[in-house]
């Protein structure tokens, strides 16, 4: 099993990279945050990986950081979950959502990903909850997730990517104390506003 690859990113596309590692260029399957992440670094670069190994086909996949792995790793347990489908997932939720969602039985938050429609929610949250319970001490403080999740989907709805909606919330969730739904739109959209 390789466990992580640390090389010069050689080539980029759609949700791969190619990283150089002593002449021998190895194609990653990465998330779209990782995708961002390791482009915006350039040069040398470092991914955490996971093997799947079938009649056919030897794909590695790879993450940012070990918990994005680790989610990896769960999801592609459940049954019907496969390693495309557990990667979107990756790309769509971070770990500490996805983890909320399931023990909240919050079906919607699911069903925003494309590919899970409301039966996929329903088996992810009967196979996930005990395994998401005993994550759930390790998650960071969820204080104000609701007005979050309200705030991404308002976003949304104006047009921005679910993508570009959490990344500008999560900042202005950082930067305010106690932030109302209607605190963190505005803010989150003067954020997206900035951008170049």
């Amino acid at each position: 099993m390789i466990d992580h690859l640390s090389g010069e990113l050689a080539s980029t596309g759609d949700r791969w990279v190619v990283i150089d590692i002593g002449g021998i260029g190895y194609r990653v399957q990465v998330t779209g945050p990782t995708l961002q992440d390791l482009a915006g670094t350039g040069g040398r670069v470092m991914v955490h990986t996971h093997m799947v190994v079938r009649d056919d086909d030897i794909q590695l996949y790879g993450f940012a950081h070990p918990r994005e792995r680790e989610l990896f790793t769960i999801l592609i347990g459940v049954t019907g979950i496969g390693p495309q489908t557990a990667m979107n997932i990756l790309s769509r939720v971070s770990f500490e959502d996805f983890a909320i969602a399931i023990i909240n039985d919050d079906e919607k938050v699911l069903t925003r990903i494309p590919g899970i429609g409301p039966k996929s929610a329903k088996r992810l949250i009967l196979e996930l909850k005990d395994k998401m319970k005993k994550c759930a001490a390790t998650l960071p403080a969820t204080s104000h997730r609701a007005e979050a999740g309200d705030a991404v989907s308002a976003l949304v709805s104006l047009g921005f990517s679910g993508r570009e909606a959490e990344e500008a919330v999560d900042a202005a969730l950082s930067a305010l104390s106690a932030p109302t739904v209607q605190d963190l739109i505005r803010a989150s959209l003067a954020r997206l506003r900035e951008r170049p």
